[in-house]
């Protein structure tokens, strides 16, 4: 999808209603800044917000993802399918980059609690300071996995290893599952059966 094109477009709809960027933020309950930077294509408008911001400017989400008025039923159908199928590859891109990025907390939480205890067991200084180091590190290193283990439960999909059934388990699931890197013993919420379920990024 192209942002920038998306951005004039949605300013040429704001216009079109006779709207400022502050009228059209203060509809969606967002700051005129996020408007900005919208039409001036450095971000997108949130998926929470796309349908109340297409009601407001008169227009079709596939008018907006495509960055103009879709004409007839065939172009629409044509531009909903392509949309879609960049959503699905974005989506896909974002996990990966997420799966890098919880590899990346885990090695540094683990490296931050190693080295607070390795200097709270080495260097000289009073008890209460090398037990708040210690429990700095354990507090820290538990708060890194837990986000880590959080973006491994929200990127991608487990595969259930018995009917093939791809989903998004809940956190307590993947939290208490035995492991082995990210395949894990889960129970299926299709087939209802354990087996051991591979991490996958996409649903195909």
């Amino acid at each position: 999808m192209d942002q920038v094109k998306i951005g004039k477009f949605i300013a040429e709809c704001r216009k079109k209603n006779n709207l400022t960027q502050l009228q059209l933020a203060e509809k969606l309950g967002i700051t005129d800044r996020a408007v900005s930077k919208w039409e001036n294509g450095k971000a997108m408008p949130d998926s929470a917000i796309m349908l109340d911001l297409c009601k407001i400017l008169k227009i079709s989400v596939n008018d907006l993802l495509s960055g103009e008025e879709v004409g007839t039923m065939n172009t629409y159908d044509e531009k909903l399918e392509k949309n879609l199928v960049e959503m699905v590859k974005q989506k896909e891109e974002m996990d990966k980059r997420l799966l890098s990025l919880e590899i990346l907390i885990g090695v540094l939480s683990m490296i931050i609690l190693l080295g607070f205890n390795f200097i709270a067991g080495f260097v000289p200084m009073q008890t209460w300071l090398r037990i708040s180091l210690i429990a700095v590190g354990v507090v820290t290193c538990i708060i890194g996995i837990v986000y880590a283990l959080r973006i491994e439960q929200t990127a991608g999909y487990y595969e259930c290893a018995k009917c093939h059934h791809k989903y998004v388990p809940t956190f307590n699931s993947v939290l208490w599952a035995m492991h082995v890197n990210r395949t894990r013993y889960m129970k299926c919420p299709k087939c209802h059966k354990k087996s051991w379920q591979k991490k996958v990024i996409n649903k195909d």
